[in-house]
């Protein structure tokens, strides 16, 4: 498979296939991501990186993920947050290429694992990963806080000097 990383230029790019992996999850609503957002967040500060999967020289999938770290390996691990495939490329070997460039990009800046979440309806993605190697976590959920619940927990913080906090 031939990738590239993405630069700063493809904002839009990255954004609609943010938008189409949305809309294949059915949760086209909750996406709020500008190219703004992106340019900030991936190019300036440098949170996540994206890579495309290239067929004939176009871009026909995506990834996109993080570094998170594993306190009990003592290292850093890369977390697939996105992956997709435009449906007219699928079945070509776009998704595991991607999904092996990954691991290859693990093993390579001596990372300890490579993980990411799927949707539990999503049985073709499943099985899909699940061919790979891959297995689902037993005895874990996962749980997140956005939003309201974030802003006001974030409250219950008090201020830097409460908490001793001092970024």
């Amino acid at each position: 498979m031939n990738y590239r990383f993405a630069a700063e230029k493809d904002c839009a790019l990255i954004l609609s296939f943010i938008r189409a992996l949305a809309e294949y999850e059915k949760m086209e609503d909750q996406v709020v991501a500008t190219e703004e957002l992106l340019r900030e967040w991936i190019f300036e500060k440098k949170k996540a990186e994206v890579i495309f999967a290239l067929e004939d020289g176009k871009e026909v999938g995506f990834a996109l993920f993080f570094h998170n770290f594993s306190t009990f390996l003592g290292r850093a691990g890369i977390y697939l947050e996105d992956l997709f495939v435009l449906p007219e490329y699928r079945g070509r070997g776009h998704g595991k290429a991607l999904i092996a460039t990954l691991a290859q990009i693990t093993v390579e800046r001596g990372c300890g694992r490579l993980e990411w979440s799927c949707l539990d309806w999503n049985q073709p993605s499943i099985d899909f990963y699940l061919s790979l190697g891959a297995r689902p976590l037993e005895d874990w959920t996962e749980y997140r806080v956005t939003g309201d619940a974030l802003t006001k927990l974030a409250g219950e913080a008090g201020n830097k000097q409460q908490t001793g906090i001092d970024h």
